[in-house]
């Protein structure tokens, strides 16, 4: 191997050094929360991951203003087909519990309470969908919520 080969794979592999440690998100302390400014998030998105679901394409057994729901005990929401794997995102300002099909072949539903971040931004859900769903949105004990379907 040569001098200048030598110089080539090393520095091929200090790349990928680099590149694995801003992937893995070196040095937070929210590991397993990436948000949307990260690495990995952006990589995501370059990749095609970065998909929602479009407001208009669900259809909400709730009173409906636009893009915001306004939920009394529990709405059904009806998410057409997206046509591949895409990302159904809710906000809220306050606590709400949104239950789906998990997305593929499992026979599995998964229920979660959604509470608002530390921060103030509110509650997020995300919720990926790969085909026609049915999402049941609750609001904590029975009480009236309002929860927007988002694109981010």
């Amino acid at each position: 191997m040569t001098g200048r080969q030598k110089l080539l794979l090393g520095a091929v592999g200090v790349l990928l050094v680099v590149l694995f440690a801003v992937a893995v998100g070196a040095g937070r302390t929210d590991r397993g929360r990436p948000g949307d400014a990260d690495a990995v998030g952006w990589l995501g998105r370059l990749a095609g991951g970065g998909a929602t679901v479009d407001p208009t394409t669900v259809r909400a057994e709730c009173d409906r203003t636009g893009d915001v729901l306004t939920v009394a005990g529990d709405c059904v929401l009806r998410v057409a087909d997206p046509g591949g794997l895409k990302t159904l995102v809710l906000r809220a300002p306050d606590a709400f519990t949104v239950t789906a099909p998990a997305p593929g072949d499992a026979e599995l539903t998964v229920r979660d309470e959604v509470e608002p971040a530390d921060d103030g931004t509110g509650a997020v859900a995300k919720i990926a969908v790969d085909r026609a769903a049915a999402v049941v949105l609750s609001c904590p004990g029975g009480a009236g919520c309002t929860v927007a379907i988002s694109t981010s």
